[in-house]
């Protein structure tokens, strides 16, 4: 007699849906996110992939009926099963690598990048933070990471019809995103309070679970504060001086202050750029109020922190003049057992000099046990232009500023596709082994041409389909006709990406300095090329807007229309389809202004190739057969000069190795020197390039 399948309750299943979609650990887990889809594809797409508010707008109703279905229901507890072992699991690489580590680290980020449902990031430091935080959470490390609640988020970017960008900010709707009010035992919430000038300012903390690690949002639009304080954390690096100044209190000061209050005690805090240094004044306050004196306050501040410094150019970091600095802190400096000069002094890089501004990085590095650059190289840049904060070290290499280069949290920028591809190659096992470069040696060497060659056709076939209904949607608001962008981009094509902010530092449009060869290049009927552009620029930055104007302009060439392709409102999703589908990842900044860069690390795991300067991490990735070089490991003083020459660079590379690599097929049609660099690719960057390596080096060289 055959056993009856036990009947799944809906009740159950209903709830832990609805617990789930409150933990960001669904944004890596492609089968939960292949659930919430498939309630609704259409409230998925409309809601920009957010669980949260897809559940609230399907009744219960529905969902229990929908449960009906037993397969889709042992789905649903199947993903719910994998939840609750992922949290209550005991054997994590913590619990056998970082047993000392008892409190939680506390990691304050001006902006953390969890999905592109989340919006409180702008780039890569809060990529880069996001991802620490899930490693964090993978790897077992107790964790509570400390930013803003940006009501507005960053802006949504629309392009007219001109090429100019123009910022949009869209009211986030708190009961739609998956965070809850901290309260205290009474389920009242925990309002602390921060000075600024002669104003006592409140805030309120959201949480968000990402995994088992914590986030904590500081939120000041509160009823009793003033309506300026009230947009103190309205938009992410929003406004003036003032502004930030006061944001950066509420981080750092105010972050402080909700963990007291919550009794989280931490064994670390980690600054992630130079934005919550204040946190090292407030626990230099409560040092102060012990009745110790300053000089051994500041041993003890020194002895819980450490600080990331990211930017490797002195314009890029955040400094405030005597004046503001005066007027925001003069009330209270003496809880910091100082006084006001001597407080200038502690962010000063020329004490001596009475009127230079206050800087953010000096005061973390002052008041860090370690700080480290974000790749080897950066951490040479930042040696050099802070070597003078340490007039007693005559050699510049012992400048105590280390390097830890940054990586990817892989899983989440792999997608349904590249997810299927490893699974069924490997089973479910390689999501486990980014820290065993074994395991990759040895299976990326079980793909046989022609299954990689037919992933990668899959993944250029969903780029250029994505890029062709944006492109669709785009267009559309200039009445134009957009027939025309249902047919353009070539599957059979090389596809380039190339996606990130649109500093001028990073020469978006370096490709088309000789523009006539270029034009030959993309002109090749046998051997097409096309690339794909995305990106914002920061609102005030016009040389960047610029800039994307003079791409789009390039993208209506005669001769470029259909090949040059710009996709407005950059965001973690088109990202994640732009390093899926392209072929070849473009990385062509003025060396050595990447401290690091990231969005190359992504493309490793769906078989695509890096095209980069050696600069940031793939001065240490590269090895001649694993990607491309523009240039090689050095750079002229002039920018001019440097311009010039990558543009040459990075014209012969494309012309004379990518194309005919790309292009030299066998009697099937695959390209097998292609395809043996893209093993070598993923043999020698995924297992390396990941945030589990990062984070776990930081715990073996910083939280330990």
């Amino acid at each position: 007699m055959a056993k009856t399948k036990k009947t799944i309750s809906s009740s159950q299943l209903v709830e832990g849906l609805f617990a789930l979609s409150k933990n960001l650990w669904w944004t890596w887990n492609v089968d939960a996110q292949n659930i919430f889809q498939e309630l609704s594809p259409e409230l998925w797409t409309k809601s920009n992939h957010n669980a949260s508010a897809l559940l609230a707008d399907i009744s219960e109703k529905e969902l229990h009926a929908r449960l009906g279905n037993q397969k889709f229901a042992r789905r649903v507890d199947e993903v719910l099963k994998q939840f609750h072992t992922y949290m209550n699991n005991k054997t994590t690489w913590a619990s056998k690598n970082a047993k000392e580590i008892k409190s939680p680290i506390a990691y304050f980020s001006a902006e953390f990048g969890f999905h592109e449902s989340v919006r409180i990031y702008s780039g890569g430091l809060g990529i880069l933070a996001g991802d620490h935080t899930k490693s964090a959470s993978d790897l077992g490390i107790p964790f509570v990471g400390i930013s803003l609640f940006y009501r507005e988020g960053y802006f949504e970017q629309r392009i007219t019809v001109d090429g100019w960008q123009q910022e949009h900010y869209v009211p986030v709707d708190s009961k739609k995103q998956p965070t809850e009010l901290v309260v205290d035992g009474e389920g009242n919430p925990i309002v602390c309070q921060v000075q600024i000038g002669f104003n006592s300012v409140k805030f309120v903390a959201r949480k968000l679970q990402v995994g088992r690690s914590l986030i904590l949002l500081l939120d000041t639009n509160l009823s009793e504060n003033e309506e300026n304080h009230r947009n103190i954390t309205a938009h992410v690096y929003g406004g003036d001086t003032a502004t930030r100044i006061a944001q950066e209190i509420v981080l750092g000061i105010g972050g402080v202050r909700m963990l007291r209050a919550m009794g989280i005690k931490p064994s670390t805090y980690h600054m992630n750029e130079g934005h919550s240094a204040f946190l090292t004044l407030e626990l230099l306050r409560e040092e102060i109020f012990k009745g110790v004196s300053l000089e051994k306050a500041k041993e003890n501040v020194i002895k819980q922190c450490i600080f990331t410094t990211h930017t490797p150019v002195p314009a890029g970091h955040d400094r405030f003049n005597k004046d503001l600095m005066t007027f925001v802190f003069e009330r209270r400096v003496s809880e910091y057992g100082m006084t006001m000069d001597e407080l200038m002094k502690f962010g000063s890089e020329h004490p001596e000099k009475p009127d230079e501004p206050f800087c953010m990085t000096v005061l973390c590095l002052k008041m860090s046990r370690s700080a480290n650059g974000v790749s080897e190289l950066h951490g040479k840049v930042s040696r050099e232009m802070w070597k003078m904060l340490y007039p007693e070290i005559k050699s510049m290499n012992k400048v105590p500023i280390g390097s830890i280069t940054n990586g990817i949290h892989v899983n989440t920028w792999s997608n349904n596709s590249t997810n299927r591809f490893w699974n069924d190659l490997a089973g479910n096992d390689w999501k486990e082994k980014f820290l065993e470069p074994k395991f990759w040696k040895e299976t990326v060497n079980k793909i046989s041409d022609e299954e990689l060659w037919a992933h990668r056709y899959e993944l250029r076939r969903q780029l250029i389909e994505f890029a062709r209904r944006r492109l669709h949607l785009q267009h559309s608001r200039y009445g134009n006709g957009t027939a025309v962008y249902e047919t353009i981009l070539n599957p059979d094509a090389l596809t380039i990406g190339f996606a990130r902010r649109f500093a001028t530092y990073k020469r978006a449009p370096l490709l088309f300095t000789h523009f006539e060869k270029i034009l030959d290049v993309f002109n090749d009927q046998k051997k097409p090329v096309q690339i794909i552009f995305a990106g914002k620029a920061h609102p005030r930055d016009d040389e960047g807007k610029k800039f994307i104007q003079r791409v789009i302009e390039y993208s209506t060439h005669p001769n470029l229309f259909g090949k040059v392709i710009f996709l407005e409102n950059y965001d973690m999703n088109v990202a994640r389809h732009l390093i899926s589908g392209a072929d070849v990842w473009l990385n062509n900044p003025r060396r050595p202004l990447e401290a690091s860069g990231t969005s190359g690390q992504k493309i490793a795991i769906h078989g695509g190739l890096n095209c980069s300067i050696m600069d940031g991490w793939w001065r240490e990735a590269y090895d001649g057969t694993n990607g491309f070089s523009i240039g090689g490991d050095g750079q002229p003083e002039a920018y001019d000069v440097q311009d010039e020459q990558d543009a040459d660079f990075l014209y012969d590379v494309i012309k004379s190795k990518i194309i005919p690599e790309f292009y030299n097929r066998n009697a099937q049609g695959i390209p097998v020197k292609w395809l043996k660099r893209v093993r070598r690719a993923i043999a020698t960057l995924v297992p390396q390039y990941n945030t589990h390596r990062m984070v776990a080096e930081y715990v073996k060289k910083y939280y330990k």
